[in-house]
């Protein structure tokens, strides 16, 4: 049967994960950059005994050998490019299935979002309870805006008050108050009238004593004399 139909080929080894695939790589390249370092120094090493030679026969072998390091040199910087271009591409499928799980993980956090969402509006939040809740709050707050502007009415002014009746009342207020002034200006002595006193004694001491209106004496200042 195995020469008929053949033997099944035997598994083989796994498949490198990415990050084994990045690290070999680095490896690569690092050990490239190492040889592409030395060959650097030989041709520095040549550049310096071309500058010292002389003889055409040695410079000519010097340059051959440095043409050889050269070309190696060119070799090892195409390699480690290439390398460059393969790390970039590992890192490209990396960031694009770590890209991938993330929005994996999103989506089924919205779905369960999403479900546990529907299941609170369904029985916990109803729109008719709302839509009361809303309309009784309306109703308080009309409530309270009565409730202040009742505590802010003024209730020692009557809401029937004329204004022109309040105006009649103010004028004869004040013709009262110029009658009263009136009144107790009269009931003041004449001696004490401001028109009665002389701002500066009007005669020395010892003159003429003399007499104020109505025979009463007076002294300079004209204040009444004692009888």
């Amino acid at each position: 049967m195995n020469r008929v139909f053949g033997r099944k080929k035997a598994p083989g080894p796994p498949a490198p994960s990415l990050d084994e695939a990045s690290g070999s790589v680095g490896n690569h390249m690092e050990s490239m950059d190492a040889k592409i370092a030395q060959l650097d120094k030989e041709l520095k090493a040549y550049r310096d005994k071309l500058k010292t030679t002389k003889s055409p026969a040695v410079k000519k072998n010097i340059q051959k050998r440095a043409m050889e390091v050269l070309k190696r040199k060119r070799m090892y910087e195409t390699q480690r490019d290439q390398l460059a271009g393969q790390q970039f591409n590992i890192d490209q499928a990396a960031f694009g299935i770590e890209s991938a799980k993330a929005s994996v993980s999103t989506v089924a956090a919205m779905k369960s979002a999403n479900q546990e969402l529907k299941k609170t509006i369904k029985n916990d939040l109803k729109i008719d309870d709302v839509d009361e809740l809303a309309d009784d709050m309306a109703d308080l707050m009309d409530e309270f805006q009565e409730i202040n502007e009742a505590l802010s009415r003024n209730f020692a002014t009557p809401d029937d008050i004329d204004e022109a009746d309040l105006e009649a009342e103010l004028d004869m207020l004040e013709d009262e108050l110029e009658d009263d002034v009136l009144e107790e200006e009269s009931a003041v002595p004449s001696y004490l009238q401001a028109s009665s006193l002389p701002a500066h004694p009007t005669s020395a001491p010892g003159a003429k004593v003399p007499v104020a209106a109505g025979g009463q004496k007076v002294d300079e200042y004209g204040l009444p004399l004692e009888t």
